[in-house]
């Protein structure tokens, strides 16, 4: 078992034996979690998509048969938005007029707003229009009947494992678009509150984990920088040895 499996495991535990003694009144003398070791979080993954890596990952989901795979990564990459988070949306929940989708169920429990970027907005549009939608269903994303004659949300799960692998990026994880997003809103200026509010990350410290700028953009940076104090040193230099 991983360790921030066994993390989340015991932090339930903990939880369930608090209930029980604040609200339900067992007799318990203390929470036994609570002596309990628990396991280091790991340093977390950092893998970034390379203009390359995008560019063959595009153009693999956008050629399989089912033009929803190829929208639901686009949506990932420009909105930061869990694959869960994206494949249960109901029609409802997307403001196109706005440009906003509001979550309802998290993984921090915790609903949330999401803005839209234009690309994204369009995407969802597209999603809107398509001509095989069924009726019956409110579902953006919607798979196959099931038994029940019911259509649940689209899984894509196989497809995606094949078309990553066929690509020459099978260690590319779908969260792993969240993470992307995520850090490109970063590069883009956005303040970590700004950050937080559109990926729903309670602690700053998790955003963090989510911001690790690309070093080749560190460097164009301090070129930059480096230019400017140059300019601004050659420019006294100048002005020191005009006459007076």
């Amino acid at each position: 078992m991983a360790d921030n499996t066994v993390r989340l495991e015991l932090a339930l535990l903990r939880h369930m034996f608090r209930v029980a003694m604040r609200e339900w009144g067992v007799a318990i003398a203390s929470n036994p979690v609570l002596n309990v070791r628990r396991p280091s979080p790991g340093p977390g993954r950092n893998r970034r998509l390379t203009e390359k890596e995008e560019s063959s990952l595009l153009t693999a989901v956008d050629q399989h048969s089912n033009p929803m795979l190829g929208w639901i990564v686009r949506i990932a990459l420009e909105t930061g938005m869990r694959s869960s988070e994206i494949v249960t949306l109901r029609q409802g929940q997307v403001d196109l007029k706005r440009r906003i989708v509001t979550l309802i169920e998290t993984k921090n429990t915790q609903p949330r707003t999401v803005p839209l970027s234009a690309a994204a907005a369009d995407l969802f549009m597209q999603a809107d229009n398509i001509s095989t939608r069924p009726a019956g269903t409110d579902l953006v994303f919607f798979g196959e009947p099931g038994r029940d004659g019911k259509r649940g949300p689209y899984t894509f799960n196989k497809i995606w494992l094949k078309i990553k692998k066929e690509i020459g990026l099978a260690d590319l994880h779908f969260h792993d678009l969240r993470h992307e997003a995520v850090s490109r809103f970063v590069e883009s200026g956005f303040s970590d509150q700004e950050v937080s509010a559109i990926s729903g990350h309670k602690s700053m410290q998790m955003v963090k984990r989510y911001t690790h700028l690309r070093a080749e953009d560190l460097v164009a940076r301090i070129d930059e920088a480096s230019k400017r104090r140059n300019s601004g040193t050659r420019s006294r230099t100048l002005t020191e040895r005009l006459p007076t």
